[in-house]
């Protein structure tokens, strides 16, 4: 199949799909006129690819098990784990900050209606 075909079926851009190519993720073969040419494996190879990047990896963590977990699956893929373990860390230090900076916001929230309490209760005096 050629990559209009692919982008159609995944609803992945024609530019995404070369740049998956570009880096190894797929590997089509190239007809005697220089198109692209897919198999049906590279639908479900491109459905792994969106998957791994809506959970936060990056193309390069990808590439590194992509093979593995398109042959095999992730349970036999012991490239995998240390990438998942990685790629939560990562989260939890976001999760984290992101309590840190509530807090503060929380804090800030807080003191600017208490002034705004004590201007208001002097207002009426």
């Amino acid at each position: 199949m050629r990559i209009g075909e692919l982008a159609a079926l995944t609803g992945v851009s024609v530019r995404s799909l070369r740049y998956y190519d570009k880096l190894g993720l797929l590997t089509p073969l190239r007809r005697d006129n220089g198109y692209r040419d897919y198999s049906l494996l590279a639908v479900e190879q491109v459905r792994t690819i969106q998957l791994y990047l809506g959970l936060g990896l990056t193309t390069e963590q990808i590439a590194g098990f992509l093979t593995c977990v398109v042959k095999n699956n992730e349970a036999f893929c012991n490239e995998v784990l240390p990438i998942f373990r990685e790629k939560l860390a990562e989260i939890d230090a976001q999760i984290h900050l992101m309590q840190q900076i509530k807090s503060n916001l929380e804090d800030r929230i807080a003191s600017i209606l208490a002034d705004r309490h004590i201007r208001d209760g002097r207002d009426e005096a």
